[in-house]
């Protein structure tokens, strides 16, 4: 278990996107206001957790992508999400999933501060910029119930 996080955190620092700036406030257990003052696109955010070099998303959680095979079973089912969590829940979730769960496994997707070791070229830089973000929150949002959108 430990190399598999150590594995997946070599290879999102690996993918770090541009530096994060200031946060909105976070509010009991969730992030209401947007990063970028903008919706995101639900396919954009889809394509976002399916890609297994992107996000890699899939490595934990399962969700409504019948054309993937091999999803995880380490996290809960992304179907439903919208059901469970609040919009601002899940982009919490996803800027720093440690707000939450200190002992999470799930990396912080838009987090540039209080990190341990991220390789020089890495350091300050985010996993998934503001937008990403964003259309992540939007896909998630579209997942009610247990059936696929």
């Amino acid at each position: 278990m430990l190399r598999l996080i150590l594995a997946l955190g070599a290879v999102l620092l690996g993918m770090a996107g541009a530096g994060a700036q200031t946060l909105p406030p976070i509010l009991n257990d969730a992030m209401p206001a947007s990063l970028t003052g903008a919706p995101g696109d639900v396919a954009r955010g889809r394509a976002i957790v399916a890609n297994r070099q992107v996000g890699l998303c899939l490595l934990c959680h399962s969700g409504p992508f019948p054309e993937e095979r091999f999803q995880g079973d380490l996290a809960p089912d992304l179907n439903g999400a919208a059901d469970r969590y609040s919009q601002g829940q899940l982009r919490l979730r996803i800027v720093d999933p440690s707000r939450i769960n200190a002992q999470t496994i799930m990396p912080a997707y838009y987090k540039t501060e209080g990190l341990n070791r991220v390789l020089g070229p890495f350091a300050g830089k985010t996993i998934l910029n503001a937008e990403q973000v964003e259309d992540v929150v939007a896909f998630l949002m579209s997942l009610r119930g247990e059936k696929t959108p």
